[in-house]
């Protein structure tokens, strides 16, 4: 009698998830609304449907694919900015499940990044929803913030 493992005795190869997935995520987005366009290869700017007023940015840039969303100015006085950069620290650490708010430059921005390797659609998916609906949850409070420039 021959015996022969269950299990093959190598690691699991993993496929990284390419650009032409990552734009067929995008096209299922649009089953909720959502539109998208791409700007330039491997750059999208995604369209939330409904009453959302912002852009997603999908970059594909291996071996992640990132999300970001400007979300406003940053005020001038330096008062309102210690407050919403403390407020924005407490939103990262207990109403963020993916992503982050950040500062890049003069702006405030909600980014995530998603390793391709293990990145399936449900993943991608959850991390877009957690921040768009995260940020339209936020948008009324952080509007406080906000200066006309």
């Amino acid at each position: 009698m021959v015996f022969r493992p269950l299990f093959h005795s190598r690691p699991p190869v993993f496929i990284m998830v390419s650009r032409e997935d990552i734009e067929d995520f995008l096209d299922r987005l649009g089953a909720d609304g959502a539109t998208h366009r791409e700007i330039e290869a491997g750059l999208w700017i995604v369209r939330p449907g409904g009453a959302i007023d912002f852009d997603v940015v999908v970059t594909y840039n291996p071996p992640v694919v990132l999300m970001r969303v400007k979300v406003m100015p940053l005020p001038a006085e330096a008062v309102e900015l210690a407050s919403l950069s403390r407020r924005l620290l407490e939103l990262n650490a207990t109403d963020l499940l993916h992503g982050s708010y950040g500062i890049d430059r003069e702006d405030i921005v909600l980014t995530a990044a998603l390793e391709l390797a293990h990145l399936d659609y449900e993943e991608f998916l959850a991390s877009y929803e957690s921040m768009t609906l995260s940020l339209t949850s936020h948008l009324r409070e952080l509007a406080a913030f906000r200066e006309v420039r």
